[in-house]
């Protein structure tokens, strides 16, 4: 078996991801989450992002189909309330490792596997979900929303559509760019392509 392929993110695209790519609701908490619930229709899936929005979601009866969770909120250990709060009774746990500031191909599947699966998935990332967002807006049906935290700011919502995951699978394919894992990249590509 090769090495695990990984999306490192390169410097420059760094300030890319500080933009929503969604619609930022400012604040914390609760408020952001009511600011938030009358907006989000009847998603094909709704996946959460983020311990913290995780958190406020199950705060406020709104149960993920999927949620993407770490233990930490800002690369420092979460709460013991949050960590605690996003262990719902609704979710089935699947665990899968991915390094800080990086995509794994086994976080591409895991995510894949929890958004199609027909429970509720809490995927619980050993290492950190920072990036998981944008495997996740791709992989997601049309249809689909995908909330997650904008550090000190609030909550995105991003609702998925043709012309998202365009902008997402472009993204990506810069981050591909960077990398220099000749020829094993090709499954990825598909993977993020829908498999």
């Amino acid at each position: 078996m090769g090495a695990q392929v990984a999306l490192a993110l390169p410097a420059k695209l760094r300030p890319v991801l500080r933009k929503p790519f969604g619609v930022l609701y400012e604040g914390a908490g609760k408020d952001t989450i009511q600011k938030i619930a009358p907006n989000l229709g009847s998603p094909t899936k709704l996946i959460s992002v983020g311990d913290v929005t995780t958190f406020y979601l199950l705060e406020s009866d709104i149960i993920p189909d999927v949620c993407v969770v770490d233990d930490r909120t800002k690369r420092e250990p979460a709460s013991d309330d949050v960590v605690l709060g996003t262990k719902h009774t609704a979710f089935t746990t699947i665990s899968v490792d991915n390094p800080p500031g990086v995509i794994t191909e086994d976080l591409i599947d895991a995510i894949y596997n929890a958004i199609t699966s027909d429970q509720h998935i809490r995927l619980f990332v050993r290492g950190e979900e920072d990036l998981a967002a944008l495997p996740a807006i791709l992989i997601a049906p049309i249809g689909s929303v995908v909330l997650y935290g904008q550090p000190d700011e609030g909550v995105v919502l991003v609702k998925i559509t043709e012309s998202k995951k365009d902008e997402i699978r472009s993204l990506l394919d810069q981050i591909i760019e960077e990398c220099t894992y000749e020829g094993q990249l090709d499954s990825v590509r598909r993977k993020l392509d829908g498999y």
